[in-house]
């Protein structure tokens, strides 16, 4: 899959310029432009997935888009289940991909009846 924008100068919508910003994903630094979300940041660098499934360890990004699915949690700026396609890129931002493991079953059958 290939990503690319149409040029400003043949956007029949002549849209105002582009401010450039900058987002980090996981330590990585990722150019972005104002306006985007965080997925269309992460997705327009080529990256097609940021978190796994806690069964099965399947890789999840973009799958809706409009913020219903929630496949596109990760940690923002410290904040937990943030759904990237909702979020606005904001220069600066600090991008932390989700890993979350399945909680332990209690050890015994009565304890998580309480």
């Amino acid at each position: 899959m290939t990503t690319s924008s149409v040029p400003r100068d043949a956007d029949a919508v002549h849209p105002a310029a582009s401010a450039p910003l900058s987002v980090t994903i996981d330590g990585t630094p990722v150019p972005g432009v104002a306006g985007q979300s965080l997925a269309g940041v992460l997705l327009a660098s080529g990256r097609l997935s940021w978190r796994v499934t806690s069964v099965g360890g399947r890789p999840r990004g973009v799958f809706c888009g409009i913020g219903v699915c929630f496949d596109c949690l990760a940690e923002v700026n410290g904040l937990r289940d943030v759904r990237l396609c909702q979020r606005q890129a904001r220069d600066g931002d600090v991008v932390v991909t989700q890993h979350d493991p399945l909680p332990e079953p209690p050890s015994h059958p009565d304890e998580g009846a309480r």
